[in-house]
């Protein structure tokens, strides 16, 4: 081996994008763990928290921050040294660029032929679809929802006419907003809500709004969350898709509101709800 040749472990120079677990440590893949060892650096959207994981795994590396509001010029830099060095790109937690930083990084290194490659991990969205029992054979990721209620309101509105599974990332704090903005725009929908993935108090609740705000103002939710909403309901249903909305709405509201509000959302007659609605109480 020539002196000025690499160490024979050492990556090739390139991007590398790294996902990494989203609460349970031990989610890390071996493949990441090894490119973590052997790249030059990592970029990464805190230092701290970063730190705190490559700690776990008994690794030191020159940590460089970077985000989708780094200036040009730092994203240049950081493009330039890639073709002398292995570069892994993290976020905080989770694949990066799933509404994480990183696609200016990797438009900018494809437009300089600088390598790229991805290394498959840990991903809320996904998890999150797998976990709700929502029909997962069409599905959409649509990041955060809007902030405001309007935007809000109206980015569901023009998700309306999409025959998907919906997957959205939301906060705690506006979690009922965003639930109830989903019962008006989004109406007829089955919603799941994932919270605190991977972690000790993980959970994965399924209903309708309304019952879900109602457990929800009862238990104040923490955590990231992950908000899914089921494809419109066909017009023709079964039995047990009737028996499944009636269940739920029955642990908020009395048998004939419940059988009104089935009726509203399903067009079934009322009458029929009603008796089907006293079976199910056992009256």
């Amino acid at each position: 081996m020539s002196e000025n040749a690499p160490p024979e472990n050492s990556l090739d120079p390139g991007l590398y994008i790294v996902a990494t677990p989203i609460g349970n440590l031990g989610d890390i893949t071996l493949r990441a763990v090894d490119v973590l060892r052997r790249c030059d650096g990592v970029a990464c959207e805190d230092t701290r928290v970063t730190g705190k994981l490559l700690k776990h795994l008994g690794i030191s590396k020159p940590l460089w921050r970077y985000d989708d509001h780094s200036e040009h010029r730092d994203r240049s830099r950081l493009v330039e040294s890639m073709r002398t060095r292995a570069v892994a790109l993290v976020s905080d937690a989770g694949t990066p660029l799933v509404s994480d930083p990183g696609y200016r990084l990797v438009n900018d290194c494809r437009a300089e032929g600088i390598p790229v490659t991805a290394l498959p991990g840990p991903c809320a969205a996904v998890m999150g679809l797998t976990l709700s029992g929502l029909p997962n054979d069409r599905f959409m990721f649509a990041g955060f929802l809007p902030s405001k209620d309007k935007a809000r309101r109206e980015f569901l509105e023009e998700l309306a006419g999409i025959d998907a599974t919906l997957i959205f990332y939301e906060t705690a704090p506006r979690l009922l907003k965003s639930l109830d903005a989903i019962d008006h725009a989004l109406p007829n929908r089955e919603v799941a809500v994932a919270r605190e993935l991977t972690k000790l108090h993980e959970e994965a609740r399924r209903g309708m709004p309304p019952g879900l705000i109602a457990y929800y103002d009862a238990h104040p939710p923490k955590g990231e969350i992950v908000l899914l909403v089921g494809p419109p309901i066909e017009q023709v249903m079964s039995g047990n898709d009737a028996d499944m909305l009636l269940a739920d709405a029955l642990t908020t509201m009395k048998t004939s509101q419940a059988a009104a509000h089935v009726a509203k959302v399903t067009g079934l007659d009322r009458k029929e709800l009603y008796k089907r609605a006293m079976e199910l109480r056992g009256e």
